[in-house]
């Protein structure tokens, strides 16, 4: 039993609204970077951080200058890759063309002939933040996939494959995949629809024989890029079967190409992240799951460093949305709060509504939540401040658009 002189007399919880308050600043974002007493408060946790992790609503053209600037002030320190939500094989081509002044349409004139072989990093402006941060990093700085490759890169695999010399079986094994893979690409073409790709088509035999094939003389490389292909089409086939575990599978792999990076680096190394805001998370994320977030997160501990993890929103605007099979994207009005899934924010769009910066971004300091939480916070944001540490809304997100399609 504690002494008197020892006894602590609980403070008062002070109500969730008021500690909402307390943790809200202002923010402005621009090409110079981050300003106001938000960016000072990012500005410091950035320095801290070994990897930061930005968890997005994808293909805005506001996010990649948020994520500009955070790789502005990475940089100062060090900064040695930046890890998006692409395959290794299309990052390859990222980073052939990163510091190319006709980068733009060297990747446009890939997407034309790979239509849908690559995922964001062919949105313009996702591509221009790529650029700057390689600009303001340095020359060892480089892009790195840590996805499936996209449900269009079928072709682009089989191509790399033929370009590795394989022997002769696993040559014609490759080449019968391309025939169907060419009919398939310009079914989906016409169509629109990524249901009509080889990825979603061929089937069990045909994979099996030539998997076979592959193995019997593909060589390393080959079978390396075989796997990805058949890893691709395992986690798509498995969105129709069991979104669970394929979702499952996904994060698997994101964990273990992160590491095979990591592995050819040096240590230890500054990284920054942007994923979308599932795979962002700590702990369990929205989907029930432990994804790389939660994988970044425990790694910094087990180094004795820090992971900052920024979750970032538009209150309102404009989506950019995927079209179909070499389509320009389309656009739809959108106001966060309408979404279910993010109606908690209404508490914060209200006390910046109420204080008369709506046209201002606004940053919430989530750990600073976490402190004995108030007795009436909502579960929603009694989750969100485990789950990141920061919360960023820009007040509109604007559509991006996309490399190589008309």
């Amino acid at each position: 039993m504690a002494s008197p002189a020892l006894a602590e007399t609980p403070a008062k919880r002070l109500p969730f609204s008021t500690r909402l308050e307390e943790a809200r600043t202002v923010l402005q974002v621009d090409a110079a970077g981050l300003h106001g007493a938000g960016g000072t408060v990012i500005a410091k946790a950035v320095s801290d951080a070994r990897y930061v992790v930005i968890g997005e609503d994808h293909l805005s053209r506001e996010i990649p200058l948020f994520a500009t600037s955070i790789c502005s002030l990475m940089a100062q320190r060090g900064l040695r890759a930046f890890a998006v939500e692409i395959g290794p094989e299309a990052a390859r081509i990222v980073n052939q063309n990163l510091r190319r002044p006709d980068r733009g349409e060297r990747i446009g004139t890939f997407m034309q002939s790979h239509p849908d072989a690559m995922a964001f990093q062919n949105g313009r402006d996702e591509s221009d933040m790529a650029a700057q941060c390689a600009k303001l990093a340095g020359p060892r700085f480089e892009v790195w996939g840590l996805d499936q490759e996209f449900f269009g890169a079928s072709g682009f695999l089989l191509e790399q494959m033929l370009a590795a010399r394989p022997g002769p079986a696993a040559r014609a094994a490759i080449e019968r995949l391309m025939a169907l893979d060419r009919k398939a690409a310009a079914a989906a073409l016409a169509s629109g629809s990524a249901g009509d790709m080889l990825i979603f088509n061929v089937t069990d035999e045909q994979m099996a024989d030539a998997a076979s094939a592959v193995k019997r003389d593909g060589g390393r490389r080959v079978t390396e890029l075989f796997e990805s292909l058949a890893e691709t089409r395992a986690i798509y086939l498995g969105q129709n079967t069991d979104g669970y575990a394929s979702n499952t599978r996904r994060a698997r792999l994101m964990k273990r190409t992160l590491l095979k990076y990591v592995a050819n680096s040096q240590q230890p190394e500054r990284i920054l992240f942007k994923f979308g805001d599932v795979h962002a998370a700590k702990g369990m994320n929205g989907l029930d799951q432990r994804d790389l977030g939660n994988f970044v997160a425990e790694r910094a501990e087990g180094e004795g460093a820090l992971s900052l993890h920024i979750a970032v929103y538009g209150a309102k605007g404009v989506h950019a949305l995927y079209a179909g099979v070499g389509r320009q994207i389309r656009t739809e009005p959108f106001t966060v709060t309408d979404d279910a899934d993010y109606a908690w924010l209404k508490d914060a769009l209200g006390l910046r509504d109420k204080a008369g910066v709506g046209g201002q971004w606004m940053l919430v300091d989530l750990r600073s939540l976490r402190s004995r939480p108030p007795a009436d916070m909502p579960s929603a944001w009694r989750k969100m401040i485990y789950q990141y540490d920061m919360l960023v809304i820009a007040p509109e997100l604007t559509p991006s658009s996309l490399l190589g399609s008309k």
